[in-house]
Formats: C-alpha cells, structure tokens, sequence
C-alpha cells in the first residue's frame, strides 16, 4: 500500500446507529462501481450505480473532457437524494457516487435520518487513478478529467461515519473492511 495514502485514510470510527445506506464514494477510477457491486451482495443491499442518473448533457460534456459544475451536478444530486430519501424502511441501499465535496455529502445526508447514512471513501492516488481510467474501454468518463477530480476533491477527513480505504487492496478485502466497520452498529 502506498504510504502517503495509507497516512491520509481518515479514522475508521464505526457508526453510531445501523445505516440505512451507504454511499461508496472517491474519484473516478478509484473502483466505485466494483465495490458496491460486491458490497450490495453481502449484506444483501440495492444497489444503485450513481452514474447511470446523469443528465445526457452532462455526460456529453464528461466525454469531451468538460468538468461537471455545481450547476451541473445539482439535479443529478436530487435525483440521488430522492432514491436515498424515498427507500422502503429497513431496506439497505449501496449508492454509488462520487461525492467529492462536502456539500454534496451533507446533501446526501440530509436525505436520510440522522447517522443512518454512511459513507466508503476510497482513496486512490492521482497517477493510479488516471492509469485505471485510461484502461476502462466504453466509460463515459474522459481520463482529461481525473486532474480535475482531484482538485475538486473535499477529502471527508473528520466528518461521522465515513470510513477510508486504500482502494488499491483487493475487491474482498475492502468489502471485508466496510463489513466489520458496520458490525457493530448491525442490530
């Protein structure tokens, strides 16, 4: 593991109340997708892929390499809210989305009742980051924007129920990790 994100990788405090979802969340490439996948079925979850609700003006500018503004992002992030909002009691949700500022997670957890929401940071580094997306065939996403990711990026350092994980460790490990996070909240 790289030592410079192993040193950044926020603590891993578990929450506090059982979450109701969570959303797994970093930069492009950093294996969003893969995760929750893996994740939705072992706790046996929904999953929704976040990047499948974006505008199709909004995914015309990401494959011109046209970083997405506040602007942009605004309906894609109520449509986001309102899955997270409108989920059936007691059915867990795995979302996908990006979330790299904070308003936009403060906007995801106001959707839900308060500490019902987590959040799985997966943290990459820049170069790992555009070599992945440079390598996925048919994604949407131009690897001219992964610079932008980065600096747009609100690290979720210090905010509850968020845990860091190197995104670089195998698929099973980081669900294992997310699993025995949430252990001690699970009824």
């Amino acid at each position: 593991m790289d030592s410079a994100i192993q040193a950044s990788i926020p603590p891993a405090e578990p929450p506090t109340l059982p979450p109701q979802a969570l959303v797994v969340m970093g930069v492009s490439g950093c294996g969003k997708s893969s995760v929750a996948q893996m994740l939705a079925a072992s706790l046996g979850w929904t999953l929704h892929e976040g990047d499948t609700y974006h505008s199709a003006e909004s995914v015309r500018k990401m494959q011109a390499g046209i970083a997405l503004t506040d602007e942009d992002r605004g309906s894609w992030l109520a449509h986001l809210s309102d899955i997270l909002a409108t989920a059936r009691p007691g059915a867990g949700i795995v979302l996908t989305c990006s979330a790299l500022k904070r308003k936009y997670r403060d906007r995801l957890r106001q959707a839900q009742a308060p500490g019902a929401l987590g959040f799985v940071f997966l943290d990459l580094d820049y170069a790992t980051a555009l070599q992945r997306v440079q390598a996925r065939p048919g994604h949407f996403f131009s690897p001219d924007l992964v610079a932008n990711q980065f600096a747009t990026l609100e690290r979720p350092e210090g905010e509850a129920s968020v845990l860091g994980v190197d995104a670089t460790l195998a698929l099973a490990q980081i669900v294992r990790r997310v699993n025995t996070w949430l252990a001690p909240a699970q009824p």
